[in-house]
């Protein structure tokens, strides 16, 4: 894990744009930006040693972490681009290396020089990458002497450069273009995580040899600027990528070290972007026609196919690119994804979930800084960039969402909805809100599919943002765990193909009127209970005793209740007309026009037409009255509203009713409080509404005013 890291850490940056990043900023602007880079890099490297030390880290490396941290969606939108930024490293590396050798070799063309190197490096992996591996300790080794001979040269001559830079304007960029250009080379922590596959120990190898080599490169980087400003100019260090040579003791061990570093780094790029790709591929991230890039080969199951694939990218990137245009769009990516690592590992260290348990602990602060601080640091840097980078991580995410994946592991998703949840159960006030009230109902629907109406209703109220409950009573003796659930999901599955979003609740019960009293009781959670129940009328006389001694008791609990009789199961047919028979704008009348108004803002009401009906018996009442709801209607702005106030003479009501609302798609009716004889009452309920579409009869709780529901919407 060592090796691979402090190779990548060690190498083309170092060797080819190091003096050119003291030269543009000067000694000061090079520690800062150092400490800055290896600052985020060390946090990131914190949270992957969380992470690996939690769970066994297998093929993919950053990818596989956050796939199983925040889900496969956000793994894939992460780990797409992050296989490509690979790909690209692989070119930057090459890129480098050609670079020094046509330094040597000007005869030589350095784009073909890159494609050759680059076939060769690709080859050598898919031929064997034990020994692509097993190289990289002579690199290192090779690295070290060329280290050891800068450190023994001298200036190229007498001027020194001063602490902030002296570069004519000209040649001179600006700090954070210089970061950008420098950040992929302390980005090798990637190269040993992608390998994590390989590992033996990936939980005990990832924590150690990623915090040493960051260690190791952090002391190196932060030394040899002294030398490089007391050595040379600023526009002698900009003008000369290879100033390294000409300071060292020996030169041709700069040569030696720097072409080692670079090929090693390649070689390690394209060991680790073929895996990523395979784990896409193989949790089925990537499309079907795809699937093959997820095969391997041999007893190391080496990815073959993915190498092919990799090293096409990386030669389109060598014949059109340069090392200062393609190193940073490599920042772009690497931010992007060390990012989303440290965002991984807050979440999971905020939650403490029982099952996160890793060796290496570190404070989710620290994660949450280092996320922080990648953002921040990316739009430093460019900030349409960073639009960009967020927008393609975005697109892919949607695509990989609608596509329905489902990874086969648990992920801290469902914990952070937990954590949400409890956070704002805790903080809802003891209260009823008029300003923030939404009906939440508990739908006594039996079987829904006989009783769709009464769903649908309750759907088109809540517009998808109450909660919804759809109940049913179970006799006891079918109160088995296996049967009750199977009975749940199959409700769930019949209201998820018809558009409901919905929570299914099953109680068993001696009857359904117990049940139904023991569910308005006992459901809920805190603050956040049904607070209004829908339930179709009961036709059935010989039963209205208990039925009304049911919703006595559900008024008494406080709850709204909304009664749907529709005898001949018509449902809801056109769907362009309200009727609200107004009573007054206190307690059920309110409650009715602002049913209303929520089913007509509904997508599927949206061409209804609310009609406020008002009966009086005299002429001189009509126009008072009229008036009266006209400016009323005006100052809710509930929308268009039609005013009906009908003079009925000394004609009974309930022939009024029929004959005014008999083309009404719905009707709503108030409902007196369960009196002293509530069951006669309900009796002459459903005497005066026979022969009525669809009707509401609708009893407010009591608990709160809905008229100033009504007013607050009107401000």
């Amino acid at each position: 894990m060592f090796t691979p890291s402090i190779l990548t850490i060690l190498g083309v940056i170092m060797y080819l744009r190091f003096g050119w990043v003291v030269g543009n900023v000067g000694l000061l602007g090079t520690l800062l930006i150092v400490v800055m880079c290896s600052g985020l890099t060390f946090l990131t490297a914190l949270s992957m040693a969380s992470i690996a030390t939690d769970r066994r880290v297998r093929t993919g490396g950053a990818y596989y972490m956050i796939s199983r941290s925040l889900g496969i969606e956000t793994g894939g939108a992460v780990g797409i681009p992050l296989f490509f930024a690979l790909a690209l490293s692989m070119a930057l590396y090459v890129i480098g290396f050609a670079e020094i050798l046509t330094d040597v070799f000007p005869m030589l063309d350095p784009r073909w020089v890159g494609i050759a190197t680059a076939i060769a490096v690709a080859g050598l992996a898919i031929r064997s990458a034990d020994l692509a591996i097993r190289s990289q300790y002579v690199v290192m080794a090779v690295i070290a002497l060329s280290l050891l001979s800068f450190f023994l040269g001298g200036p190229v001559e007498e001027s020194q450069l001063e602490l902030t830079g002296t570069a004519p304007p000209q040649l001179r960029e600006g700090f954070w273009v210089v970061f950008a250009v420098f950040f992929p080379a302390v980005t090798g922590i990637e190269a040993g995580v992608n390998m994590s596959g390989d590992l033996r120990d990936p939980a005990r190898s990832i924590p150690r040899g990623t915090l040493a080599a960051l260690g190791v490169g952090f002391i190196i980087y932060m030394t040899m600027p002294f030398f490089l400003s007391m050595w040379a100019d600023s526009a002698t260090l900009i003008e000369d990528p290879l100033i390294m040579r000409r300071m060292a003791f020996w030169g041709p061990l700069i040569l030696l070290g720097a072409w080692g570093a670079t090929l090693s780094s390649a070689m390690g790029s394209v060991l680790g972007a073929p895996r990523v790709l395979q784990a896409l591929a193989r949790d089925g991230v990537l499309p079907a026609s795809l699937r093959f890039l997820g095969r391997g080969s041999g007893e190391t199951d080496a990815p073959r196919i993915g190498t092919i694939v990799t090293l096409g990218i990386a030669l389109v990137a060598i014949y059109f690119g340069d090392l200062n245009a393609v190193a940073p769009i490599l920042t772009m990516f690497f931010l992007t994804s060390y990012m989303t690592v440290n965002f991984a590992a807050a979440v999971e260290g905020f939650l403490r979930s029982p099952s996160f348990r890793p060796a290496f602990r570190v404070h989710w602060t620290l994660s949450a800084v280092g996320a922080l601080g990648c953002l921040l640091v990316m739009f430093l840097i460019n900030a349409i960039a960073t639009i960009v980078a967020a927008t393609v991580v975005v697109i892919v995410f949607i695509w990989l969402k609608r596509r329905g994946l489902e990874g086969a592991w648990g992920d801290v998703r469902n914990g952070i909805w937990l954590a949400l949840v409890r956070m704002g159960l805790l903080r809802l006030g003891d209260r009823d809100d008029a300003r923030n009230w939404r009906p939440h109902p508990l739908v006594l629907s039996g079987e829904p599919t006989r009783r769709w109406p009464l769903v649908d209703f309750a759907n088109a109220i809540t517009h998808k943002r109450g909660l919804v409950t759809i109940a049913s009573v179970l006799p006891e003796e079918a109160e088995g765990l296996g049967r009750q659930a199977d009975i749940e999901a199959d409700i769930q599955e019949y209201l998820q193909g018809r558009g409901v979003e919905a929570f299914v609740r099953l109680v068993s019960a001696p009857d359904p009127y117990t049940g139904a009293r023991r569910l308005v009781e006992i459901y809920g959670f805190g603050r956040l209970i049904p607070n209004t129940v829908i339930l179709g009328a009961s036709e059935h006389v010989e039963r209205r005793d208990r039925y009304c001694e049911m919703i006595e008791i559900f008024h008494r609990k406080r709850r709204n209740v909304i009664i749907i009789r529709d005898p001949d199961d018509i449902g809801f047919t056109d769907r362009r007309r309200i009727d609200v028979w107004w009573g007054g704008l206190q307690a059920n009348g309110a409650l009715m026009l602002l049913l209303a108004y929520l089913l007509r803002t509904n997508v599927d009401w949206q061409e209804a037409e609310v009609h406020l009906k008002l009966a009086v018996r005299s002429e001189e009442g009509a126009r008072k009255a009229r008036a009266g709801l006209q400016e009323l209607v005006k100052d809710l702005r509930i929308g268009e509203t039609r005013v009906d106030v009908l003079v009925t003479g000394d004609r009974p009501f309930k022939d009024v009713l029929r004959e005014a609302s008999a083309d009404a798609d719905i009707v709503f009716l108030g409902m007196a409080e369960p009196g002293t004889d509530f069951r006669a009452y309900y009796d002459r309920l459903q005497v005066m509404s026979e022969g009525l579409p669809p009707t509401a009869f609708v009893l407010a709780a009591g608990t709160l005013e809905f008229s100033e529901v009504l007013v607050d919407r009107a401000r």
